[in-house]
């Protein structure tokens, strides 16, 4: 199992980087520095100057990868997703009841992070506060529709898809399960957020990590019941 598992990469579309950052040891690098200074400064302050700096090489380098801070975002992202998209197949594959599996689903949006050992260039746990803080940013633009177009959100929107196919294996008359999933994965991010900055907005206790877990659960399966 473990040579199984040594052997997965966790692929980004194309069209999102110039050059694989995966395909070499300074693109990991890249990766592996770029979630930290992120997770640090926040994406505002976050420049390629300043990862350049960190990393020990030029910014000429970085651009050879990625044409933009906001692609370098929407890429990590996505590799976001990705991840959690493996981890779900992963976590089902042998699951014969739906409803396990949605339960599973939601865990695997709500649940705490750990650092994966089979990405060792990639520290999850910042990229999950990158994702909680962040990930608006990399479709909140002008440019969404191009970026869209590009094939920029395909993880995302093939995770949800893939949960939204489970609801419906559950209740095949529920009307809005795309929706119904979209809604529960930012509010997995904004619940986060908002019991750590902005608790008088939630009743989820960011030191309670089952409470987000149980609340999801409970919208969802309310939501759905025949």
């Amino acid at each position: 199992m473990k040579s199984l598992l040594a052997n997965i990469k966790i692929t980004v579309d194309e069209k999102v980087y110039l050059k694989d950052p995966e395909s070499s040891v300074k693109g990991q690098q890249i990766i592996q520095t770029s979630i930290l200074l992120i997770d640090e400064l926040g994406l505002e302050s976050f420049t390629f100057k300043k990862l350049a700096e960190r990393i020990g090489t030029t910014e000429a380098t970085i651009y050879r990868y990625f044409e933009s801070k906001h692609t370098l975002l929407v890429y990590l992202i996505s590799w976001y997703w990705n991840w959690l998209e493996y981890r779900l197949v992963f976590a089902t594959s042998n699951i014969a009841s739906a409803e396990d599996r949605l339960k599973i689903a939601i865990h695997i949006l709500s649940g705490k992070i750990e650092n994966d050992a089979n990405f060792a260039h990639i520290s999850e746990v910042a990229l999950q506060r990158i994702v909680i803080a962040e990930s608006a940013k990399a479709y909140l633009t002008k440019e969404v529709d191009t970026d869209n177009k590009h094939g920029f959100f395909l993880s995302y929107k093939r995770l949800c898809k893939r949960i939204s196919n489970i609801i419906q294996e559950i209740n095949p008359d529920y009307k809005y399960p795309d929706s119904l999933v979209s809604t529960v994965a930012e509010s997995a991010h904004y619940q986060i957020f908002f019991s750590q900055h902005l608790p008088s907005l939630t009743n989820i206790n960011d030191s309670k990590q089952s409470q987000l877990e149980e609340f999801l659960t409970d919208l969802v399966f309310k939501a759905i019941e025949k």
